[in-house]
């Protein structure tokens, strides 16, 4: 368990330095920013895969309702600055969208957003384990990875393959 433990307290550090990384990229020069995207995501994506929550209760068992910490004017804050550092290259077609095999037309997709999205969720991770002075570490990863598995960690990949287009042009 102190293991587990151990690997948590690191993916907090991880998600820390990425939600900093994305509230300076406005200061960064795109190519180092994209570079450090590069190091974090994956990092992120197999922490987030790779570490298990254990067989504890549901958390609604324990009645247990983390808060979200990010309000839209900061996520949107976060979004518009993303969406200046990548310009033109801020949109890309989106090919694991469950609609788009009904779609007679691409659908796009920004990396800004994509970026903003999983801010959010490892925003709201950080700030519930800072407040409660690593009190509900456990319980916050359980409620990050519950969305990881349902929805960001597609859009992880997603987003990961569109800032290798940009780093490989």
């Amino acid at each position: 368990m102190e293991a587990i433990h151990t690997r948590l307290i690191n993916l907090v550090a991880l998600c820390s330095e990425y939600c900093a990384a994305l509230e300076n990229s406005g200061e960064m020069e795109r190519g180092d920013f994209v570079n450090d995207l590069l190091g974090y995501l994956p990092r992120i994506y197999f922490e987030f895969h790779d570490i298990d929550e254990g067989e504890s209760p549901a958390l609604e068992e324990w009645g247990i309702g983390l808060t979200d910490h990010l309000d839209e004017m900061q996520y949107e804050s976060i979004r518009m600055q993303l969406a200046a550092v990548f310009g033109e290259d801020d949109s890309y077609l989106e090919t694991f969208v469950r609609d788009m095999k009904y779609s007679d037309s691409p659908i796009a997709t920004t990396i800004s957003e994509n970026l903003a999205d999983i801010y959010q969720a490892l925003y709201d991770f950080v700030a519930e384990v800072r407040e409660s002075e690593g009190g509900n570490l456990e319980e916050a990863f359980r409620v990050c990875k519950d969305a990881f598995k349902e929805y960001w960690s597609q859009t992880l990949c997603n987003v990961l393959r569109a800032l290798n287009s940009i780093h490989n042009a």
